[in-house]
């Protein structure tokens, strides 16, 4: 949020904005394999030490040259940690699972930290930013990396993977080869950019409706607080679910919402929408992962989790330029139907995971 607004207050166009934003995914994108790889080889603590590192430079670069080009690689270095961190945390929680339950569970409670970052980050750095300037949201950006290092410092190691396993493993996309691990990144990807249509289009539809500012934001606050809220549920859930019915149940009401949304006037009946489809999304992850550490052998889990990240954060950078022209061409309310019926048809595939034979992971 700091950075943006910095940009804009300096008088940057919407255009420099965008790229600004661009480039947090983008380094992930670029860093995604290369990523997963590293944590499969070194674990949790080093690429932890490294990420702790990159987004310590990145912030205090910000704090010392508070400027659009150095705010430029404050996002580049912001998003390759991010993308180190979350796919080595990410690999190794799956390890500590014995079973479909237990990953759900693990998978549940990682799910709430972005969930609940996404409400701290902005409220502190608003905070901050008014009382005391840019400078300081960003100094709160340096530290917050070696708070994280330090909580996770002394976490126990999980044993490498064997070695004869991971010399026969091939490139990263012939995971790719695999039909249920194909599918599984379709619909990771079908409702990654229903996330993206939600957060991009609903300002641009509550413009066309005459909503204030405040409207419009308190509809996309409903959403986060949705999908936190249901993600503080899901490892009390996990025993009770199944994975393909709750990803077959979020792609159907997804695509419903979304066919409703256009088709509202008035701030609280969107505002209402924006709940339960934050609830649908929220609740997608952990199944999503449970499912990706079940069909992939334990010494690829690193690459795996790679090319997922690649994939969700290729879609952040594309899926809004997407948007746009199409709602250039079609309208706001064309470019909702299209991703609903999309999604929709793509329900079936969710549905047919309850045929694939799914591993308990081993420790």
């Amino acid at each position: 949020m700091a950075a943006p607004l910095m940009a804009l207050r300096e008088g940057f166009s919407a255009a420099a904005v965008g790229v600004l934003l661009a480039l947090f995914a983008l380094a992930q994108v670029l860093l995604a394999l290369p990523a997963g790889r590293f944590t499969q080889r070194y674990g949790l603590l080093r690429p932890f030490v490294v990420a702790s590192l990159v987004a310590t430079v990145g912030g205090l670069s910000a704090v010392i040259w508070p400027h659009f080009l150095v705010l430029c690689i404050t996002a580049l270095c912001s998003g390759a940690a991010v993308c180190l961190a979350m796919i080595a945390l990410q690999r190794h929680v799956g390890h500590l699972a014995s079973d479909a339950t237990e990953l759900r569970q693990v998978f549940s409670w990682v799910a709430i930290g972005p969930s609940i970052s996404n409400f701290l980050g902005p409220f502190l750095a608003g905070l901050l930013i008014d009382s005391s300037g840019f400078r300081a949201a960003y100094l709160l950006l340096a530290l917050l990396p070696s708070l994280a290092w330090w909580w996770v410092r002394r976490v126990p190691e999980h044993p490498p993977a064997d070695t004869d396993e991971q010399g026969d493993k091939g490139s990263s996309w012939s995971l790719l080869r695999d039909r249920p691990f194909r599918h599984l990144m379709l619909m990771n990807w079908m409702l990654s950019s229903c996330w993206d249509v939600h957060t991009f289009l609903v300002p641009l539809l509550g413009h066309e409706r005459g909503l204030s500012a405040t409207a419009i934001g308190s509809i996309l606050g409903a959403f986060a607080l949705a999908a936190t809220a249901i993600r503080l549920l899901m490892p009390w859930l996990a025993s009770r679910l199944h994975e393909a019915t709750v990803i077959a149940s979020a792609m159907v009401s997804t695509a419903l919402l979304l066919a409703l949304y256009p088709l509202v006037q008035v701030a609280w009946a969107m505002g209402l929408l924006s709940i339960l489809l934050g609830v649908a999304l929220g609740s997608v992850q952990p199944m999503v992962m449970s499912i990706l550490h079940q069909i992939t052998p334990r010494h690829r889990h690193g690459e795996a989790l790679g090319l997922r990240s690649m994939a969700i954060n290729g879609s952040s950078v594309l899926m809004p330029l997407l948007f746009g022209s199409a709602g250039a061409l079609v309208g706001v309310a064309g470019v909702f139907w299209s991703v609903g019926l999309v999604v929709g048809a793509g329900s079936r595939l969710a549905w047919r995971m309850r045929s694939w034979h799914l591993q308990s992971p081993g420790r």
